[in-house]
């Protein structure tokens, strides 16, 4: 399902009900929409997988619902593989798979340039044949992205005015700058270059699900992260959310909450994958430029869905020193968020401090 997790299906989806399924959560990761990067960074799967537990059984306390069903213990010598599916706090050791709930994911036919629909929207992508297909009970295909703060590195910057948000000044500064009230936006999701969406365009993508009822959950989910976060010494800049449809609710799927799909800051210092992504920039520029540069390209391309195949070139490694470091900030911030010691990893201070000077 992505190019940092792995997805088994136990037992599929119909029309007319849910399915069960696993995520399987790797060491791999992802930056500017690559794919996997040459370089797995040790226990990054373990500390997403339990921060997303953790926050899913927070989400389930404030009554929002999901599609989580709990983590296997990987201490567990259950015969059944159902019976080691337990909730976080039962877990002997930290947990690389997820039990979800799982739904119809159609596939979203391209057909190049000539597709488009009238008004533009899909960009030769056929939402209707995918909504056709998924009926009643699908996978929404957005993202719903909510921002309570305009970090560095955020698209907003170069999308959006200050003037906008109702704040006085002209440019955007060089430091994070906090909105007044979270924002909430839709991007395009299995489109192979993300675009942000207006807000007819993503109702229409949306098919049957209701834009509104959408937005409410985003909200809903960043107003609970955001508290947790809070309490843990973190600020919550940003996130994402995907979500599933089914007998008319729309309920929160994927992984929320990690610092995958969130950005956190801690003591003023980026605690996600933006430390990788700022890492490229400053170290391997030409890799960025090019991925850019193709993604730009593809758009002259009608034809070709992957702007991958104009990238000339490949990202570099990452040096030892700095896998390291990025290790122990996943590793230490998991315990920090959870306040349970499930790594063994420098206080997060200490770890936040190491990233800071990459």
């Amino acid at each position: 399902m992505t190019s940092v997790k792995e997805f088994r299906v136990v037992e599929p989806a119909t029309a007319d009900a849910l399915g069960r399924g696993r995520f399987v959560f790797t060491d791999a990761y992802s930056v500017f929409d690559w794919g996997r990067m040459p370089d797995p960074i040790p226990n990054k799967g373990a500390s997403l997988c339990t921060m997303g537990a953790y926050n899913f059984e927070l989400l389930e306390a404030a009554g929002v619902p999901t599609h989580y069903r709990g983590v296997v213990d990987p201490t567990s010598d259950a015969t059944e593989p159902e019976d080691a599916v337990v909730p976080l706090a039962e877990a002997g050791a930290p947990p690389t798979e997820m039990a979800i709930e799982l739904t119809q994911v159609p596939d979203l036919p391209y057909e190049g340039g000539e597709g488009a629909d009238d008004d533009g929207a899909g960009e030769g992508y056929d939402y209707d044949a995918y909504h056709a297909a998924a009926g009643e009970n699908y996978l929404v295909p957005l993202e719903v992205v909510f921002r309570n703060t305009v970090p560095v590195g955020s698209s907003l910057r170069s999308r959006r005015k200050p003037a906008d948000f109702d704040l006085d000044f002209d440019e955007w500064p060089a430091d994070p700058v906090d909105l007044p009230e979270p924002v909430v936006e839709f991007s395009t999701k299995y489109e192979e270059q993300d675009r942000y969406l207006t807000r007819e365009e993503a109702d229409r993508i949306a098919g049957i699900a209701d834009i509104d009822a959408l937005a409410e959950l985003a909200r809903g989910v960043n107003r609970v992260v955001t508290e947790r976060a809070a309490e843990a010494g973190f600020v919550h800049e940003d996130g994402k959310i995907e979500c599933l449809y089914y007998d008319g609710e729309v309920r929160v799927a994927d992984v929320v909450g990690t610092f995958d799909e969130n950005r956190f800051a801690y003591a003023g210092q980026q605690v996600s994958k933006e430390v990788v992504r700022q890492w490229y920039k400053r170290n391997d520029p030409a890799w960025v430029e090019a991925v850019s540069d193709a993604k730009t390209a593809v758009a002259d391309e009608p034809d070709l869905a992957d702007w991958r195949e104009l990238c000339d070139h490949e990202p570099t490694t990452l040096p030892p020193d700095v896998l390291g470091a990025v290790a122990d900030m996943y590793a230490a911030g998991a315990n920090a968020y959870t306040g349970e010691s499930w790594f063994d990893a420098p206080p997060v201070g200490e770890a936040v401090d190491a990233v800071r000077d990459l």
